[in-house]
């Protein structure tokens, strides 16, 4: 008779340890996947990493992205954005990035990292809200695209939609987030909206002359008239007929206010309202925050808001 084990457990236990082995084995794979995907961006917190041309995207980013993104803003506080030149870190950083936020032609150096460097993922923003040339915008741009549009809230928060919708697609597992901070956003850009029509329905003027092109999609949704001293770029130089044109212009129409801006240099803007005798102010093209633990994107459409009233002599 062949010899029989009588102790069943003996013969068990090579078949538990197996499975003890499998299981433990299954389980640091799935435990090695899933670290791997906390440690995807940022630093291994688990947070989305973020990069943004300048001021108005990176807010947005930011408000969307709440607790789950680090976002880093390519253009330093208080810089003007036009002629941002990235070093090598910011270079770095976009290649690294799990999304890029950018607006392609408004700052040739970050379209370029993009291009080159190819981030997980990446927004133009310019395929969301269609660039207008808004005809005589100064010298030299008639036929230029207007990139100015998170100035008019209704764009904005086309842009802000787009920008949680790519969240989503990246980070499904927070989509519920990312759509409760969309929505209240949009809420608040509903609000500014409907206070900048309410705000600039009953005025005396509908002239704005700015230091330079910034203001189109504004003066178009609200009936408003831009008069720029300077083109899309703050850096353009008018010519001594166009400053003569505006100065007549500020005469005839009874123009107060000559507008300047936080980034740029308010030397024209001032020796122009000198020249005739009007006031000179801020309003602010938001490409740039000085201190963004002071300011943000709506106190300074309210600030410009009131700007506007007062110029416009608005009831």
């Amino acid at each position: 008779m062949p010899f029989r084990n009588t102790e069943p457990g003996r013969l068990r236990r090579p078949a538990v340890a197996a499975a003890a082995l499998v299981t433990a084995l299954v389980t640091a794979v799935v435990l090695s996947g899933c670290v791997k995907q906390a440690d995807r961006s940022a630093g291994g917190s688990g947070r989305l990493d973020v990069v943004a041309g300048f001021y108005p995207f990176a807010y947005l980013a930011e408000q969307i992205g709440g607790e789950h993104v680090s976002v880093r803003n390519l253009t330093r506080p208080g810089a003007e954005p036009h002629d941002l030149e990235l070093t090598p870190s910011q270079v770095g950083a976009v290649s690294k990035a799990d999304l890029a936020i950018y607006e392609k032609g408004l700052q040739p150096a970050v379209d370029s990292a993009v291009a080159q460097n190819k981030p997980k993922a990446a927004l133009d923003t310019a395929t969301v809200v269609h660039l207008e040339n808004h005809g005589d915008l100064g010298e030299g741009d008639a036929h230029s695209a207007d990139p100015h549009v998170w100035l008019d809230p209704v764009d904005f928060a086309k842009i802000a939609d787009a920008v949680s919708a790519e969240l989503q697609r990246i980070d499904a597992a927070h989509a519920a987030d990312y759509q409760a901070n969309q929505a209240a956003l949009d809420g608040r850009l509903t609000t500014l909206d409907a206070d900048y029509r309410a705000g600039l329905a009953r005025c005396v003027r509908k002239d704005i002359v700015t230091s330079h092109a910034a203001f189109g999609y504004l003066a178009e949704r609200y009936g408003l008239v831009q008069v720029p001293i300077a083109g899309l770029s703050p850096d353009d130089e008018p010519s001594a007929a166009h400053l003569a044109k505006i100065q007549h212009l500020i005469k005839t129409e009874g123009v107060t206010t000559v507008f300047f801006e936080t980034l740029a240099s308010p030397k024209t803007a001032r020796t122009l309202a000198a020249d005739t005798g009007t006031k000179a102010a801020v309003l602010d093209p938001i490409e740039g925050v000085k201190d963004p633990s002071t300011q943000d994107y709506f106190s300074i459409m309210r600030d410009n808001l009131a700007a506007l009233r007062t110029a416009l002599g608005c009831s």
